[in-house]
């Protein structure tokens, strides 16, 4: 069974950076496109970030754009979110997620559903105080 598995949360103040990673495992896929999901209580998920490992091409939500940098790491299964700037906004659950499809199917401009995604990791708090 496909397993994600995400680290680096934590707390920073509004202006900080912080670094998500997710390591993806026991998958036979040799495509796919790997996410970053976000949920705040009470609100529906949101999609952040993502990248097609088929072509490296990325794709982010306008909330996030040009502060927030998703990429391939080392090894083919490892990905990272670079989330610079952090905003008390940007506080939430990040998940990280995974499909074996090409990004550009799933998401629509700079939207995508949760739906679209059939694989999440366990999630990762983020807290950026003011």
């Amino acid at each position: 069974q496909v397993q994600l598995m995400e680290s680096g949360g934590g707390s920073v103040k509004a202006g900080g950076s912080l670094t998500l990673a997710c390591v993806i495992s026991r998958y036979s896929w040799r495509r796919y496109c790997m996410g970053w999901f976000r949920q705040v209580v009470g609100k529906e998920r949101e999609g952040v970030a993502a990248i097609y490992t088929g072509r490296g091409s990325t794709y982010y939500a306008d909330s996030v754009k040009g502060r927030f940098t998703i990429s391939q790491h080392n090894a083919q299964n490892a990905f990272r979110l670079q989330m610079n700037s952090l905003k008390t906004e940007d506080t939430a659950v990040y998940y990280c997620v995974a499909e074996p499809r090409d990004c550009q199917d799933l998401w629509v401009g700079s939207q995508v559903h949760p739906w679209e995604y059939n694989y999440w990791g366990q999630g990762t708090q983020v807290t950026v105080s003011s």
